[in-house]
């Protein structure tokens, strides 16, 4: 088969395991020797999704307003002769959706499902392609439960993965690897240090974070709090508040946060506990993976994605969903005397961009 076209449509490209994915199977697509566009707003990813060797072409396919429609018809010009569309969110479904319903030879269309959104008709859309990707058996569990309609033969598990060698272990104390951030960090020199990574919205248990902090510092043991990826652009009003709950805690001096870093390697190495605490289960839990990658345990709701990852690679670190008294404990045990992370982490990047591409040409083939 010649090179296919495929055109990955989503909102932006600021930060996140959707984008993250986009530049990853773009990545994949320019090495295999296909033709990868790219349709969104744009955004921080940009320049490496430019690297792999991807077109893309501005378009604002992710605004929730009336005018958005009118994107309709510059997105069926920008379609016709694919080969096959792939949506990775609700709204640029949609858009897919109305533009290819007046072509005569419609691409093949894929969506990926990378969480669990609540059911109902909007959510829908995503369950319309002629495959559907399901980032774990935990999203697809959900799609068949709240659409008991849903052919459950166009639904594929595919696992996000991560590069090992992007995420490396790292053997050397968590302390010798924190001395490179001293001066960015002074707050987090000495102690132990815990670190949440997540964007900078409520959903992502940041609260749960500064409460363990201030339960372990009245324990005795000498903690401190990274939060990275939540200072954002627009959040600057939740970003004072996570640092108004730490002052009435008390836990203000020992608390650092950041915007979304490129360096995730470094602060896992350098941190002695990773945590993942989203209030509602996450479809998947790439961070989870990462840090067991680079050897740090860690703890976090099992529940999600998440959950099931905890549950088959470090069940030691899978805690009773908002059990904040677990939390601690758990905590506690694992500061104490580290379990030791898997060395092997089976989901892979590689597998799952071959999984992806594999699907492409099959579906093209069919």
């Amino acid at each position: 088969m010649t090179g296919l076209k495929v055109i990955q449509l989503l909102p932006a490209l600021e930060a996140g395991g959707v984008e993250r994915s986009t530049v990853e199977i773009s990545e994949a697509l320019t090495a295999a020797g296909h033709h990868s566009v790219v349709i969104s707003a744009g955004g921080r990813m940009l320049p490496e999704l430019l690297a792999t060797g991807a077109q893309h072409i501005h378009l604002d396919i992710g605004r929730k307003s009336p005018f958005t429609v009118l994107t309709v018809r510059r997105l069926r010009q920008l379609i016709a002769g694919a080969d096959i569309v792939h949506a990775r969110s609700r709204l640029p479904a949609w858009l897919a959706w109305l533009a290819m319903r007046r072509l005569a030879e419609p691409p093949r269309w894929v969506n990926t499902v990378h969480g669990l959104n609540s059911p109902g008709r909007y959510s829908r859309i995503l369950t319309r392609g002629d495959r559907v990707i399901c980032v774990s058996e935990s999203v697809r569990r959900h799609l068949l439960a709240h659409y008991p309609d849903l052919d459950a033969g166009r639904l594929q598990v595919i696992e996000r993965g991560i590069d090992p060698d992007m995420f490396a272990r790292v053997e050397a104390p968590p302390q010798a690897c924190r001395e490179r951030y001293r001066a960015e960090f002074p707050q987090l020199m000495g102690g132990r240090l815990l670190c949440l990574p997540g964007r900078g919205t409520r959903l992502k248990g940041h609260q749960a974070a500064i409460e363990l902090l201030a339960r372990l510092r009245q324990s005795g043991v000498d903690a401190r709090l990274l939060l990275v990826g939540v200072e954002q652009q627009g959040r600057q009003r939740y970003l004072a508040q996570l640092r108004q709950l730490a002052q009435q805690r008390g836990v203000e001096p020992w608390l650092a946060v950041s915007p979304p870093r490129d360096d995730m390697q470094a602060l896992y190495a350098a941190s002695d506990l990773i945590m993942q605490l989203s209030d509602r289960p996450e479809a998947f839990g790439r961070t989870v993976l990462e840090a067991l990658s680079v050897g740090r345990p860690v703890l976090g709701w099992s529940h999600g994605g998440v959950g099931e990852l905890l549950q088959e690679l470090f069940p030691e670190g899978a805690i009773e969903p908002s059990d904040i008294d677990a939390l601690t404990t758990g905590a506690i045990r694992l500061l104490a005397a580290p379990s030791t992370a898997p060395v092997t982490i089976p989901y892979t990047l590689a597998r799952m961009q071959a999984a992806t591409l594999n699907l492409y040409v099959q579906l093209c083939q069919s």
